[in-house]
C-alpha cells in the first residue's frame, strides 16, 4: 500500500480493452464492469457480479484467510484488523492493531502482520495476542514493512519500501541503504536481504510448492524468482510489465495483480483478463470463503467480492 494520504491514480467503472485478448463478455453492475476474455471464462462465469461488502474503511488492505475460509483485512488509518466470517458478519478482530498493513496467515493460524507503527513484523494469535517477530535490521529501523508471504518451510518474505506515515514519531527518511525484500528463515532473529534492486517493492506471494516467488515493484514491474533451499532467490525473470500492489495465486497457477483494478495473468505471464474495480485505488486481493472460491478485493475505501470457478492456494 502506498501513502494513503496522497491521491491515487485510479480508473473508473468503465472497462479497458486490452489488445492481448479478445473480450467475449462484459457484465456491468452498480459497482463495476467485469471484463472477460475467452480464457477468463474458465475463471469467472459470464454474468457474475462484483459485489460490494462494505465501503466505510479508512484504507482497506492486507486480506488473508484462515483454514476455515474466514477473511481478515486491515485498516491502517483506523488502526484495526477486521474479520469477515463465513456468515457474512464483519467485526473488529483487533484494535488497536499497531497500524497494520499487509498480512498472511501462517500454518498455525497466526496472523503475520506488517506493522507500520514501529516498522515491525508481528504475530497475532487467533485470540488476538500480539508478539514481535522482528523489530529491526542490524539495529536499524525497517522502512515501512508492506506485505508478507509465509513459505511452507515457515520462513517469511516481506517487502520494505519507504512510504512515510503521518503518525510516525521517527524521522521520515530511511535508516537503511535502499528499499528491499527480506527473507526471515524460520527461527532466525535476523532477516536476509534477497532483492535489492527494486524502487518500491510491494506485493509478494509464493507458489504452493514452495519453488517460486513473485514480487512486485509498485513503480513498474512484477518479477518471478526461483527459491533456493536456503531461501535466497535466483533466476530473476520479468513476469508482468505493470506496477503491483497486492497479489495472489489460484489453483491453476494464475496470478492476480492489483494496481488499477485486478489484472489476471496465466502461468506463462500472459495477461488474460481484468476485473475493473471502482476508484479509489485497488490495494490487494485474496481468495477466501468455505471453498476458497470467492475472490475478495480491497480498495482504499471498500471491500468487494466476486464468485470464481477456481480456488485460492493460500
Amino acid at each position: 500500500m502506498k501513502n494513503f494520504d496522497k491521491a491515487f491514480l485510479a480508473v473508473g467503472a468503465g472497462f479497458i480493452a486490452l489488445s492481448s485478448f479478445t473480450i467475449s463478455k462484459v457484465t456491468t453492475t452498480k459497482h463495476s464492469t467485469v471484463v472477460l476474455s475467452d480464457t477468463i471464462t474458465d475463471i469467472i462465469a459470464p454474468g457474475t457480479e462484483l459485489k460490494m461488502i462494505n465501503d466505510q474503511f479508512g484504507f482497506a488492505e492486507g486480506p488473508t484467510t484462515d483454514k476455515k475460509g474466514n477473511l481478515f483485512l486491515t485498516d491502517m488509518p483506523n488502526d484495526k484488523i477486521f474479520k469477515y466470517d463465513l456468515d457474512g458478519k464483519l467485526t473488529v478482530f483487533l484494535e488497536p492493531a499497531h497500524r497494520p498493513n499487509g498480512m498472511f496467515m501462517d500454518a498455525k493460524g497466526n496472523l503475520i502482520v506488517c506493522s507500520e507503527e514501529k516498522n515491525q513484523l508481528l504475530s497475532v494469535t487467533p485470540k488476538g495476542e500480539v508478539s514481535v517477530i522482528l523489530s529491526d535490521f542490524g539495529g536499524h529501523l525497517f522502512n515501512s514493512p508492506n506485505d508478507v508471504y509465509v513459505h511452507k518451510n515457515g520462513g517469511m518474505y516481506f517487502t520494505d519500501p519507504l512510504f512515510p506515515r503521518p503518525f510516525w514519531t521517527r524521522k521520515k527518511t530511511s535508516d537503511l541503504d535502499g528499499n528491499k525484500v527480506y527473507y526471515l528463515p524460520k527461527g532466525a532473529s535476523q532477516a536476509i536481504p534477497v532483492i535489492s534492486d527494486m524502487k518500491q517493492p510491494n506485493g509478494v506471494v509464493g507458489t504452493p510448492d514452495g519453488k517460486y516467488l513473485y514480487a512486485g515493484d509498485y513503480s513498474g514491474k512484477v518479477y518471478k524468482y526461483k527459491i533456493e533451499k536456503d531461501g535466497t532467490l535466483s533466476e530473476k525473470t520479468l513476469f508482468a510489465d505493470q506496477g503491483a500492489d497486492g497479489m495472489t495465486l489460484d489453483n491453476k497457477g494464475n496470478l492476480y495483480v492489483t494496481s488499477r483494478g485486478v489484472n489476471i495473468y496465466n502461468p506463462s505471464g500472459k495477461l488474460i483478463g481484468k476485473i475493473t474495480v471502482p476508484p479509489p485505488a485497488t490495494t490487494n486481493v485474496c481468495f477466501a470463503g468455505k471453498n476458497k472460491d470467492i475472490l475478495y478485493i480491497t480498495t482504499s475505501k471498500a471491500l468487494y467480492a466476486i464468485q470464481t470457478k477456481v480456488k485460492g492456494v493460500e
